[in-house]
């Protein structure tokens, strides 16, 4: 009589210790078990209808059917299965001795093995394509701005090619002429070379016969007066801040990638001050080119400037990227590669430099002149939206 309040302490401290399995149904091997080999779940492989089943299961599965679809609804699995990993730590945590069993059986088994092997042969195969077509797909492009890059590739190759096809004989450049020995045209010709606007006055400075040595002389009283009447400043201010430039230099400042082409060499002076902004101050060489211009190319000089912008975005996201993961150690070989490649792909443009046509110089200058800024601001969105992953 007296051992049994002892007894039922006994029997009532092991629910008080763990309340949970009181309260809850006894787990049973059976709810893991393979809906093929009816036995307990190894390696659970959760295909997309949700079924389970033993990785070696549906490795024998697939090579004797060599069919990718659930054995059991026969729906069809898209990509490679890959192990649940979850289902399989709690399979292993609640019955650990059933699976260690299991584990040996399937390792003595050589078909298993064979099937196992062909099968995870099969998935990096697989795997390895699909990532071949992504990238492949990536560098095609995607979305929004690779439709809009398409379209405006296509209009400018059009475009470009109706300019080359009717366009009149070749003239001599003018950044080679002494712009005192220009003529009425070629004064016309310097001047539409300011910007579309400037095809306003054509026929004004046409009808006056300005030459070369006349433009010389004209102020900008003159040229608010009749006959030419340039009533807008700012187009005043443009011309007059041009013809500076043209009377500094004697000749015609080259306005375009073939007239630089035809230039001299630049001056020691100009390559050591180039040199010093390239390396340390690359993006705002670029922008202050284009701010000379600003008021002379009005969209060219936007575009530049907002390309700048867009590239030293992408560069502090570089090395946001390159500091969080603790890779400042690789920088200097970073650098090392990019500038090897990029000195390669110098030496060989100026290799054949001399040999590319105007036409092919164009359609890469004006393709990466205006496109590149759509190009970059893809990638700034798409380095937002993973910043935004890695933040949430």
């Amino acid at each position: 009589m007296e051992e049994s309040p002892q007894n039922g302490l006994n029997m009532t401290s092991p629910e008080e210790e763990d309340p949970l399995q009181s309260s809850s149904p006894r787990i049973s091997v059976r709810e893991f078990s393979c809906h093929c080999c009816y036995d307990i779940l190894v390696n659970p492989t959760t295909l997309n209808c949700g079924h389970s089943f033993c990785r070696h299961c549906l490795a024998l599965w697939w090579a004797s059917s060599k069919k990718t679809e659930c054995p059991e609804c026969r729906e069809k699995w898209e990509g490679f299965p890959k192990v649940n990993i979850l289902l399989r730590d709690a399979i292993e945590k609640l019955f650990p001795d059933a699976i260690r069993m299991r584990y040996e059986d399937i390792q003595q088994n050589n078909d298993v093995v064979q099937s196992l092997a062909a099968f995870q042969k099969y998935g990096n195969d697989k795997i390895l394509s699909a990532s071949n077509t992504g990238r492949v797909n990536q560098q095609r492009g995607g979305g929004f701005f690779s439709g809009v890059l398409t379209a405006l590739t296509g209009v400018a190759v059009v475009l470009l090619v109706y300019h080359w096809s009717s366009r009149e004989s070749e003239h001599d450049l003018l950044v080679h002429k002494a712009v005192a020995t220009w003529t009425a045209e070629e004064v016309v010709l310097w001047l539409e070379q300011l910007g579309p606007w400037a095809s306003l006055y054509r026929d004004r400075f046409l009808s006056e016969r300005v030459n070369g040595r006349l433009l010389l002389t004209l102020t900008e009283e003159e040229f608010s007066r009749a006959p030419y009447t340039i009533e807008n400043s700012s187009h005043r201010r443009a011309i007059l801040m041009e013809l500076e430039r043209v009377k500094a230099l004697g000749v015609k400042p080259p306005q375009n990638l073939w007239e630089y082409k035809d230039l001299r060499e630049p001056t020691w002076k100009q390559w050591r001050e180039f040199l010093v902004k390239y390396s340390f101050l690359p993006y705002q060489l670029i922008a202050e080119f284009a701010w000379d211009w600003l008021e002379v190319h009005y969209w060219t000089s936007r575009f530049l400037i907002v390309n700048a912008m867009l590239l030293s975005v992408l560069e502090l996201f570089s090395f946001w990227r390159t500091w969080s993961r603790s890779e400042l150690k690789t920088v200097p070989r970073r650098m090392w590669s990019h500038f090897w490649k990029v000195s390669t792909q110098g030496l060989f443009v100026a290799m054949f430099w001399p040999l590319i046509p105007q036409f092919v110089c164009n359609c890469l200058f004006y393709w990466a002149l205006y496109f590149n800024p759509i190009i970059n601001i893809d990638h700034v969105v798409k380095e937002v939206r993973r910043l935004e992953t890695q933040v949430l």
